[in-house]
């Protein structure tokens, strides 16, 4: 006689109760379900809303570098105690590329395109995505740019150098086309080698180029549709704009680059080194935070954790991001 023990009794209830749950099941789905392996990913969207506007945060994927780039003023030894006690790895600051599809009465708006392939192979996720959530491309009525650096504007184009999304207009702030496109642009304030410089100014060209005739240029603080107005946010680029969606007395607020990531840009004062006007960008960067904080605004970063969304509380000493519940 086998012998009994407290281990087989357990296995023998798990067994029972498994056989329990799936005796219900047709015929042969119950072994189907059970053999079945879990997805290789997790999901890379996010649905909610503002008011009467139904909002999507789809995620293009990551890219990410050296936390000094995105904490160009830290002391080194307090950056690395932030960051150990944050959990995060001290040589790579991983972020985000957190797109927000908007539906405004009857029309599908884009906010911010993505980085494609163009920051990296973690880049390039929105179009399955999109096909998550049942649509493509094609489905995009608008796509609003607030600045023109690659991860924000990669995915314009195609890999045969068509434009991806065929029947949507695209709009872009009209002080960085002139900057990065009509000219060429100075990128030595960058913290980066000068070969990525390089790789950056030929990306942001490269990406536009299939919508360049048919752009739309628009000033910072301009009303897009009604419901999503435009703030300037000038000083990472020349015209950098942050969004505000609004409806219903919903308010939701979309930082752009002002912040990179919340550990080093909220939660600590820290510039971002790629801010091409550090005292204009830290200007903007209070004036908009404040706002946040005193109209207890929901706000969307374009590179935070998934899926970015959280809200900016006013301390004695600067600022905190709460993040937001998750909804279900």
């Amino acid at each position: 006689m086998p012998t009994i023990n407290r281990r087989t009794i357990m296995l023998g209830a798990a067994a029972g109760a498994s056989g329990a749950l799936l005796s219900g099941l047709p015929s042969g789905l119950a072994t189907a379900q059970t053999a079945t392996t879990m997805p290789a990913g997790n999901a890379g969207f996010y649905r909610f809303r503002i008011g009467d506007i139904a909002a999507t945060v789809l995620s293009d994927g990551v890219i990410g570098g050296p936390p000094r780039v995105y904490a160009g003023d830290a002391p080194e030894a307090e950056l690395e105690e932030v960051l150990r006690r944050a959990f995060l790895p001290n040589d790579h600051l991983t972020l985000n590329l957190n797109t927000v599809l908007l539906e405004i009465g009857e029309r599908r708006v884009l906010l911010e395109a993505g980085a494609g392939a163009t920051m990296g192979p973690n880049g390039g996720r929105l179009f399955d995505n999109l096909r998550a959530i049942g649509l493509t491309a094609d489905d995009i009525d608008l796509v609003v740019i607030s600045h023109t650096h690659p991860d924000h504007v990669g995915n314009l184009r195609t890999a045969d150098g068509e434009r991806a999304f065929r029947r949507a207009n695209v709009m872009a702030p009209r002080a960085d086309w002139a900057f990065f496109v009509d000219g060429e642009p100075d990128l030595s304030y960058m913290p980066v080698p000068p070969e990525f410089r390089q790789r950056f100014a030929a990306n942001i060209k490269r990406s536009l180029e299939p919508i360049a005739r048919e752009v739309e240029l628009y000033e910072a603080g301009a009303e897009i549709l009604p419901g999503l107005t435009t703030l300037s946010a000038a000083g990472h680029t020349p015209g950098m704009a942050a969004f505000l969606v609004h409806s219903a007395g919903d308010q939701l607020l979309l930082t752009a680059d002002l912040a990179y990531h919340p550990v080093v840009n909220i939660d600590r004062p820290w510039r971002p080194g790629p801010d091409r006007d550090g005292e204009t960008a830290a200007v903007a960067r209070r004036r908009i935070f404040d706002r946040a904080a005193a109209d207890r605004m929901l706000v969307l970063g374009f590179h935070y954790p998934f899926p970015g969304l959280g809200r900016i509380l006013r301390t004695d000493t600067g600022y905190a991001w709460v993040p937001a519940g998750w909804q279900f």
